[in-house]
């Protein structure tokens, strides 16, 4: 069974930094695009970052400078490098990834979510 496990969340205070990860576990046979999101409190999803499997990279245009995704394909892990972190940027986040399970289709999978709170 495919499964987007999410670590790295917490609290930290406005200005200091988090790394986020996001593995794959289960029996797969190729990953494609992974993305991470986020949603904070009375506010609607955001997409926040997208990376391909060749490594390019695209980020909401609000955190461009700040935010950094990456992706390890042989440890079938994504990261989401959080610098100058704001209490704007309180939200859970989520990864999300187009994923060929073994014997199957491409479809895309959903992380449970991991909280990221900052306090000003």
């Amino acid at each position: 069974q495919v499964q987007l496990v999410e670590s790295g969340g917490g609290l930290v205070q406005a200005g200091e930094s988090l790394r986020l990860s996001c593995a794959v576990t289960g029996s797969i046979a190729s990953i494609g695009v992974m993305r991470w999101y986020r949603q904070g409190p009375g506010t609607q999803r955001e997409l926040v970052a997208t990376i391909a499997s060749t490594g390019d990279t695209d980020y909401a245009d609000s955190l461009k400078g700040r935010f950094t995704v990456s992706r390890d394909n042989a440890k079938r892990t994504m990261y989401l490098e959080m610098n100058l972190l704001k209490p704007e940027d309180t939200a859970i986040y989520r990864c999300n990834a187009d994923i060929k399970a073994t014997g199957s289709w491409f479809r895309d999978y959903w992380g449970q979510g991991t909280q990221v709170t900052v306090s000003a």
